[in-house]
């Protein structure tokens, strides 16, 4: 194993001056017809025109600086990393410490063959101090990187399953305008067009065009058609952002035991995680995307914790929006198992769970109700009708929702792994190994008590840290506690008898 020094890609250099291109080009028309408005056209550009020049110029420079200061090596036990000019920084992470090697590269970056390569740990530390970001590499570099701080020899009698998992079907982009995505980016583009119309002092002038193409329209019906128009642009923007983010997508797996997603149009990521890393799996079904019967995969597993400064906040997500069967035939594929554990049936939560549940939705819809009729009563009558119509409206769906919810509740064991189910506007199905809980937490609220429920959290050192089985009944969560995790509870168990527990499907 080599523990030469090396350096940074040259073409860094070339990649950056674009980038500084960029932002002094978009800086400069503004300030050039600023300059203009005083004076002559001509001398504004050739000062402008200069200041970008020297802009770039001291940029580059900077840059150059920085890729011949900067150096790594990978050795049998640690990987380095020396950079910095005034302030020197050495830096320096324990090989056994590397849980993951993600690589980047944004489309300038792929047409001159270098890639970003983060290494983590899988820690939270202040300051980022837990990866080593090298930038930018050769590709091919990088390609080796990835390989040698994760690389294992592949263990005798292990299943031999490597190769391609799942691959992009593009008929899975019909579950992106579904997505809560889609009214996200409908609202920041409505608001994106009010602020640029701010900036150049013609806000009132938009809302003003605005008006006058409703101008023979109610009020009501106004509404409707802007909130529908918005959540279009949202849903033209959820398209896109879904081809830019799961285009070319591959999950494989590779020799030695590492689970390997490719993916992205312009900006190539490549995130890598090792099975031995690997806890279970999630299923998570955002409302509207399961009333289309569809969810996506994300990884519980160890060392995909983000940094304060990560931008990688997708780390663990091994699959998009699918069909839900193709969902649990990938997450039994990822899990080496036969059946995917979250098919598996689950036993149902006691209806004081469900009676909690409706009583969350009343309070939630009275709440808002009740201020309303208030300041009606003291302001206008037409706070009034607002209260009424907030009641109509949102009474059912609050109901709706909590019957779904309780609907969703369900825990049980599947082979080696215990499933938790909740959620109703973003439903989950975790499937956690239960070899990997290393304990339990058991909350039990003064309303629970007097309903006889409690909430039974399993602590792992994988995901989230920790998952809930939410208002099970008492003797119920108990029990799964020690069936799932024999003697971990067994001290402190005393049977409670719960009548309400019964067998459910999905």
């Amino acid at each position: 194993m080599s523990e030469e020094w090396r350096r940074l890609d040259p073409r860094t250099l070339f990649a950056d001056a674009v980038v500084f291109c960029g932002v002094a080009g978009g800086a400069a028309l503004p300030a050039v017809a600023g300059l203009a408005s005083g004076g002559s056209l001509g001398q504004a550009f050739a000062w402008v025109l200069s200041g970008v020049v020297l802009l770039v110029l001291v940029g580059t420079v900077g840059d150059w600086v920085r890729l011949r200061r900067t150096r790594y090596r990978v050795g049998p036990e640690r990987v380095d990393l020396h950079t910095g000019l005034l302030l020197l920084k050495r830096r320096s992470l324990a090989r056994e410490r590397v849980r993951s090697v993600d690589l980047t590269a944004n489309p300038l970056q792929r047409v001159l063959g270098v890639v970003k390569v983060r290494i983590g740990t899988g820690e939270n530390t202040p300051g980022g101090e837990s990866t080593l970001e090298f930038d930018l590499v050769a590709r091919a570099e990088g390609e080796r990187l990835r390989r040698e701080l994760l690389g294992r020899a592949a263990v005798a009698g292990e299943p031999d399953h490597d190769g391609v998992l799942a691959s992009l079907d593009p008929r899975w982009i019909r579950y992106a305008p579904v997505s809560f995505l889609a009214p996200a980016l409908g609202a920041a583009a409505a608001g994106a067009v009010l602020q640029v119309s701010d900036w150049f002092g013609a806000q009132a002038e938009v809302v003003g065009w605005i008006g006058d193409r409703f101008r023979d329209t109610s009020l009501t019906w106004t509404v409707v058609d802007l909130v529908l128009l918005a959540t279009a642009a949202g849903a033209v923007g959820a398209l896109g952002l879904w081809v830019e983010m799961w285009w070319n997508y591959r999950l494989e797996r590779e020799p030695g035991g590492t689970l390997r997603v490719r993916r992205g149009l312009f900006t190539a990521r490549s995130v890598t995680l090792e099975e031995r890393r690997l806890r279970g799996i999630e299923l998570v079904e955002p409302l509207g995307v399961r009333l289309f019967g569809a969810a996506r995969v994300d990884a519980v597993a160890t060392g995909l914790a983000e940094d304060d400064d990560d931008k990688h906040g997708d780390l663990k997500n091994l699959l998009p929006a699918v069909p839900r069967r193709r969902a649990e035939e990938v997450a039994a594929l990822v899990l080496r198992e036969p059946e995917p554990p979250t098919a598996a049936p689950l036993a149902a939560h006691p209806r004081a769970a469900r009676v909690r549940r409706l009583r969350w939705a009343a309070w939630g819809v009275l709440g808002p109700v009740a201020v309303l009729a208030v300041l009606g009563l003291l302001l206008t009558p037409v706070l009034l009708y607002a209260a009424a119509g907030c009641a109509l409206v949102l009474g059912p769906v609050a109901v709706l929702l909590a019957l779904d919810a309780y609907r969703a509740l369900g825990h049980g064991v599947s082979g080696g792994f215990l499933v938790a189910r909740s959620g109703t506007v973003r439903r989950t199905t975790v499937a956690l190994q239960r070899s990997g809980v290393i304990g339990w937490t058991v909350r039990q609220s003064y309303f629970q008590r007097r309903a006889g429920l409690l909430t039974l959290t399993a602590t792992t050192a994988a995901g989230a840290g920790a998952y809930a089985v939410r208002d099970a009944g008492e003797g119920q969560g108990l029990a799964f506690a020690a069936e799932a995790v024999p003697g971990l509870l067994a001290p402190f168990l005393e049977p409670v008898h719960t009548p309400e527990a019964r067998p459910t499907a999905r």
